[in-house]
């Protein structure tokens, strides 16, 4: 009766032990699949939201022009006393281009100021994407390696800041611009900079 009792006993571990990696991977498709469907990235949280911005110091994308004029490079002195909306973002990114007609909506607001980085493109890339959409921003600093980019807490492009006049970081957007988030999210939280 005790060596039946053992195999039973055996057995039950064994079925459990072959269970486990079933059990571990469902529970993992779960998770996934939740993340896939109900997580939004725009959603991820950022260290730096009620901190001041990082030192920016960022040449300007050689050649690119602007009504004739050679576009500026971002430095600190670029955000003094202004509300600005940081957008960053490279000609390789497929929804960098959606973007770009919500991007020529907010450069027609004058409450504001319009600036972007340009994250690890060649310049004559980013010159025939500008070429190509029209340019919407005051200033453009060219960050090749990507190391600025990470200053400000990027995860990928496109992002956009929001920075307030004081040049602390009052909201960051992470993916494009959309019609929803634009008038649902970023134009509120414009709103909300401009009014403190």
């Amino acid at each position: 009766m005790t060596a039946t009792a053992n195999e039973g006993a055996s057995k039950t571990v064994r079925s459990i032990f072959v269970l486990l990696p079933l059990i571990g991977f469902t529970a993992l498709a779960v998770l996934f699949y939740v993340g896939l469907h109900e997580g939004d990235p725009s959603l991820l949280p950022s260290a730096l939201i009620g901190k001041p911005m990082p030192a920016t110091d960022l040449s300007p994308v050689e050649g690119l022009l602007r009504d004739g004029q050679p576009v500026p490079g971002i430095t600190n002195a670029t955000f003094k006393g202004k509300v600005t909306l940081v957008n960053v973002w490279a000609s390789w990114c497929i929804p960098c281009h959606d973007e770009v007609p919500f991007l020529a909506t907010l450069a027609k607001d004058k409450r504001i100021q319009l600036v972007s980085i340009n994250y690890k493109d060649a310049p004559d890339d980013a010159r025939r994407f500008l070429g190509r959409y029209g340019n919407p921003y005051a200033a453009t600093g060219a960050d090749r390696s990507g190391r600025e980019s990470i200053n400000w807490g990027v995860y990928g492009v496109p992002e956009t800041y929001l920075v307030n006049r004081t040049g602390v970081i009052a909201y960051k957007l992470v993916g494009p611009i959309t019609g929803e988030n634009l008038t649902q999210v970023l134009e509120p939280q414009i709103a909300k900079a401009l009014a403190n």
